[in-house]
């Protein structure tokens, strides 16, 4: 198999919903009007706690300076795995379980904390730039790595990092992290953008003025459903992941998803705001449900961690991840 490294750097931001209208006008540039932005890598997801945006340096230069905006120090670069060719396709309904023992698992061993994208075409894997000599190294057995320059795919070797491979100072301290599944049944969908100015009403209600005080009393451990919707605009394509409410507001005839029209169920990591160091986060969740052969996007946002799964698997999956926690051996 063959590891990208894509040609953008990332930044992982977080605008907290009483700040929202000082960034309405930039992000609907960022979704809408793409000849007026450089930006290729956007991603802008809503939880109860606030919004996250992944975007590309280009794209972060729209985000004025605000109080409302928290900036994780770091840059990130974004990882693709590609199989026979072809990106590792969501319509397989495979997801991160696919990457979690060749990918995810090897890395938090060695202590790189990684921000996964799941989107309806593939699975992003973010780590830090500085972490870029350990990944390599890790990595290079199992795969064929390239990386992407001005479009181009040039073979990429550890020899080709300056600062060598040093592996990430201290043990990290394992912490099985609570879980909880909201009610809420959600789709992974798609949407040719050529038709996304026909959406551009709802997506923009949907995104900007759906909250409510409802919304944010779901903030506290008691779930039964959750705001969640995510939208990605990376390369020129487009994912959307939301729950069935949201789906009835948007003409039936312009989204797409799988075949089998799968819904999906969440899983929410984490009972306090996760950080951005801690190492293994994903492993935890990706490794069980690969070793039961379930299926699962993953997406992380500034606070929390977010997994779905087939809505048919979700007891199981709760009963695999409530036995991980009560036996950490078991990580």
């Amino acid at each position: 198999m063959d590891l990208h490294i894509l040609d953008h750097r990332l930044k992982v931001t977080s605008i907290c919903k009483d700040g929202l209208v000082v960034f309405t006008h930039p992000l609907i540039k960022l979704i809408f009007l793409r000849n007026r932005t450089r930006c290729k890598f956007f991603s802008l997801t809503e939880t109860p706690e606030n919004y996250t945006v992944v975007l590309d340096e280009e794209g972060f230069k729209e985000l004025p300076p605000s109080e409302h905006l928290l900036v994780e120090d770091s840059t990130w670069l974004p990882l693709n795995v590609v199989s026979n060719g072809h990106a590792s396709s969501s319509s397989q309904a495979v997801g991160v379980t696919k990457i979690a023992k060749s990918v995810i698992a090897p890395l938090a061993e060695q202590h790189v904390s990684v921000f996964m994208l799941s989107t309806y075409q593939t699975d992003f894997i973010l780590v830090r730039e500085k972490d870029l000599s350990v990944v390599i190294r890790t990595l290079e057995e199992e795969f064929n790595i390239y990386r992407e320059v001005g479009g181009e795919c040039v073979p990429f070797r550890s020899q080709d990092i300056r600062n060598g491979f040093q592996k990430n100072g201290k043990e990290a301290k394992i912490t099985v992290h609570p879980v909880l599944s909201p009610l809420n049944k959600f789709l992974v969908m798609s949407l040719d953008p050529d038709t996304l100015p026909a959406i551009a009403t709802t997506l923009i209600d949907v995104l900007f003025y759906s909250s409510s005080q409802k919304d944010g009393s779901h903030s506290n451990q008691d779930l039964d459903c959750i705001k969640f919707f995510s939208f990605s605009l990376i390369d020129g394509y487009i994912s959307i992941v939301m729950d069935t409410e949201a789906q009835r507001q948007f003409p039936a005839n312009l989204l797409f998803t799988s075949s089998s029209q799968e819904l999906w169920r969440m899983v929410r990591i984490g009972g306090q705001p996760l950080g951005f160091d801690e190492c293994g986060i994903v492993a935890q969740i990706s490794q069980p449900l690969a070793d039961s052969d379930i299926s699962a996007y993953y997406i992380s946002t500034f606070s929390f961690d977010h997994a779905l799964v087939p809505e048919e698997d979700i007891d199981s999956v709760i009963s695999l991840l409530q036995q991980q926690r009560h036996d950490p051996s078991q990580v």
